[in-house]
């Protein structure tokens, strides 16, 4: 008959990441979808109400469900586009005042 062994369970309270860094990336994304959560919220109560222009609020809500994630994207890779030619431009720096 095989031997089996117990799994150990990690020290640390049964977590396996005790603390997991949220990057920029992470909130701006979270953002983003909070923000489109509230616009159908919104959009949901002004149908619901009748207040008028909801057709128009509702076309609104299309294009940033569409708009909102590019434009996020974009400025992302945008930021690490100029982080990474901010540091390349520190290295090369470097590179040339050493003797």
């Amino acid at each position: 008959m095989p031997q089996q062994t117990k799994q150990q369970k990690p020290q640390n309270g049964g977590q396996e990441n005790p603390k997991r860094k949220i990057t920029p990336k992470q909130i701006a994304a979270l953002v983003c979808v909070v923000l489109l959560v509230g616009m159908y919220i919104g959009a949901f109560v002004v149908a619901c109400l009748d207040l008028g222009d909801s057709g128009r609020l509702f076309a609104g809500c299309l294009v940033a469900t569409i708009g909102m994630p590019i434009l996020l994207w974009l400025l992302i890779w945008s930021l690490d586009l100029m982080k990474k030619s901010s540091l390349g431009s520190d290295d090369s720096e470097n590179a040339s005042h050493s003797p």
